[in-house]
């Protein structure tokens, strides 16, 4: 990797920061979030696997209105509502 190509690394970490709200502001209380490749490797550690489909808008809307309200968020409540449909984890 030469010079150029790790500054423009940089230049799109600081932009992807500031997109999320910036990781080192002053006074905040909310915990570092972890940057896509990070979550990537603990999703691929616990086996997860990343599975896109297309689904009515009303649905989607139940699902994340549920998600909302479920701690693990929209991964666990799918997978535990195909567990309750008949497929085993």
């Amino acid at each position: 990797m030469n010079k150029f190509q790790l500054e423009q690394t940089k230049a799109f970490k600081l932009a992807n920061d500031l997109k999320q709200g910036g990781k080192g502001r002053a006074g905040a209380t909310e915990p570092a979030k972890v940057d896509r490749r990070e979550q990537r490797k603990l999703d691929q550690a616990k086996g997860l696997v990343p599975f896109a489909c297309k689904l009515d808008e009303k649905l989607v809307q139940q699902l994340k209105a549920q998600a909302d309200a479920h701690e693990g968020g929209m991964t666990e409540v799918l997978a535990e509502l195909l567990v309750k449909a008949g497929l085993e984890r």
